[in-house]
């Protein structure tokens, strides 16, 4: 059995919830109690029912998405090639670092795939010296966009 056969069947109500998630959440002090008198119920049943979609795997991460190269941030995507038997303690290394936004096993020669953003080319070029000084990594390519192409993707689960 798949995860998604492990996983309750969503009601209507938990629909609404993850659309209003995608489509209306506000930067306000209280932006569950919003989403809470959009869907004609309370703030701590909105908590109650976003926990839980949560720990179902339905909802992976709530936060904002800016553009940080207009706030003057750099990044680049990362390629390693992580000797077998050292993916845990090359992994625990990258995921420590605040600046790494994602991190991914792949197969193939190079094994790791990260993002790193930073405030400057500096401290952005301390964290992959970093990187290539860990016990099991072989090789380090630094691959910053040369265009970039940002997809916003939303999920429609209901129509208005």
């Amino acid at each position: 059995m798949d995860m998604a056969e492990e996983r309750e069947i969503l009601d209507d109500f938990d629909r609404k919830i993850l659309h209003a998630l995608q489509y209306d959440f506000p930067i306000i002090p209280n932006p569950y109690g919003y989403i809470g008198s959009l869907l004609q119920a309370k703030e701590e049943v909105i908590l109650k029912r976003v926990s839980w979609l949560y720990e179902q795997g339905y909802i992976r991460r709530l936060g904002v998405s800016i553009d940080s190269r207009r706030i003057g941030y750099v990044s680049t995507l990362v390629a390693l090639k992580v000797v077998e038997g050292f993916v845990p303690a090359v992994t625990e290394v990258i995921n420590s670092f605040a600046g790494v936004t994602h991190n991914y096993l792949r197969e193939g020669e190079y094994n790791m795939w990260f993002t790193a953003i930073a405030p400057d080319q500096k401290s952005l070029e301390q964290i992959l010296h970093t990187v290539r000084e860990i016990q099991g990594v072989d090789v380090l390519l630094s691959l910053p966009a040369k265009r970039v192409f940002k997809v916003n993707v939303k999920f429609p689960l209901i129509t208005r």
